[in-house]
């Protein structure tokens, strides 16, 4: 057995991210930027009015109160063309372009309007500058605002558009077949006797890929039986990554290994950890090949592990793959073996933002309801000595 830290090295040797491709900004949220992204605007490109209100010369507003003659109004998407001399004010809304001349905005509410006089009683700050958003307040064309290997948020996707991009050059979603195997599995939604289970792998791998940033194409289920398994992977050509689940131990019907052959190279069998100890990493042809295990626990924890720093080393992406937090135990946990072990638990945060872990009761691979109620991963080394309540614990967090 190797140990989590190598397996997890190896897993993503030799990936690199793939081609970039032209992607609108309506679907461009949580895509990852191929490439660095320099503004082709300045923002704003001329100066404008922060306030509604009246541009004035700053000097004209130093001695209060003021009269001046009001000689035009201007407002967001036109233009003044004449200049602001002295004595002389604007009409002026948010947004629109501060008139030639004009140094200060006064706001509205400092101002009242007397025919064509605008008289400036008091509370008004005179300094040049006041209330206008100079050219390139914001940034300036030229300027590199979003980076190469960046997850995309909703705030970036605003600001590509201010800097004038309607697409944007993005990473290919690595595409990952996903070949569920076992005599004993249906579909989900199907009619189910004492004998069948529901494929339920497969479901949360799939919803982990999409998460993750990656596509799915779904080979179905496979019998256990070596043809079938050889023709559904088969199926999976010019996919990125192919994973199995099931099939990976050595009992009489864990036929993957063999039914793979001879296109199958395994790099490593078997992991020092719990859950997911039988895992099969390797080449299947030239195509990246994860073997998970059929316990559907075990197969997401080892997703998490090892599928999720592919998708992500294929993306480019600069996020890393995995979250932790320091967190106080809430109760005493035995020594620990040989094996790494990811212990599910639930966090609770006092006030103060302080986390304590709390160890589920039952730690069975197949239960579903506890992993999905479950906040995290509590790692514990192999050979850790015994825990007690309030010992420090670090905790891989679910984050998705």
């Amino acid at each position: 057995m190797i140990s989590v830290g190598e397996a997890q090295a190896r897993v993503v040797d030799g990936l690199m991210p793939l081609q970039a491709e032209p992607v609108l900004l309506a679907h461009a949220l949580n895509r990852v930027l191929a490439d660095d992204v320099v503004s082709k605007a300045t923002q704003p490109l001329s100066d404008v009015s922060a306030m509604d209100g009246y541009a004035v010369r700053a000097e004209d507003v130093g001695a209060l109160p003021a009269s001046l003659k009001l000689i035009g109004t201007v407002a967001a998407g036109a233009m003044f063309h004449g200049e602001v001399r002295s004595g002389e004010a604007v009409r002026i809304f948010t947004g629109a372009p501060v008139p030639k001349g004009a140094s200060a905005i006064v706001i509205q509410e400092s101002a009242s309007l007397n025919g064509n006089t605008v008289i400036i009683a008091g509370g008004v700050n005179n300094t040049a500058g006041r209330h206008i958003r100079r050219s390139g307040l914001d940034f300036r064309q030229g300027d590199c605002l979003l980076a190469k290997g960046r997850k995309l948020t909703s705030r970036d996707i605003a600001l590509a558009a201010a800097m004038n991009y309607a697409n944007l050059p993005c990473t290919r979603r690595p595409l990952v077949a996903v070949l569920a195997t076992g005599d004993e599995l249906v579909a989900p939604g199907l009619e189910l006797s004492s004998t069948k289970i529901v494929a339920s792998s497969s479901a949360g791998i799939s919803a982990d890929v999409t998460a993750w940033g990656g596509s799915v194409r779904d080979l179905g289920i496979a019998r256990d039986d070596i043809g079938e398994i050889q023709n559904k992977a088969s199926m999976a050509e010019g996919c990125e990554i192919l994973i199995t689940l099931g099939g990976a131990s050595v009992g009489d019907h864990d036929l993957v290994q063999k039914s793979l052959q001879p296109k199958l190279q395994v790099n490593f069998w078997k992991i020092a950890m719990r859950p997911g100890k039988p895992l099969i990493f390797g080449r299947y042809g030239s195509m990246p090949f994860l073997g998970l295990p059929g316990n559907p626990v075990s197969a997401l924890v080892c997703a998490l592990l090892y599928l999720k720093p592919m998708i992500f080393r294929l993306l480019g992406t600069s996020e890393l793959p995995w979250r932790f937090v320091s967190a106080k135990l809430a109760n005493s946990l035995p020594e620990n073996d040989q094996r790494q072990d990811y212990v599910r638990c639930h966090l609770q945060y006092s006030r103060t933002g302080e986390a304590t872990a709390h160890p589920l009761s039952v730690q069975d691979s197949s239960m579903l309801g506890a992993f999905s109620s479950a906040d995290g991963l509590i790692v514990r080394p192999p050979m850790e000595p015994g825990k007690s309540a309030d010992d420090p614990v670090r905790v891989l967090v679910f984050t998705s």
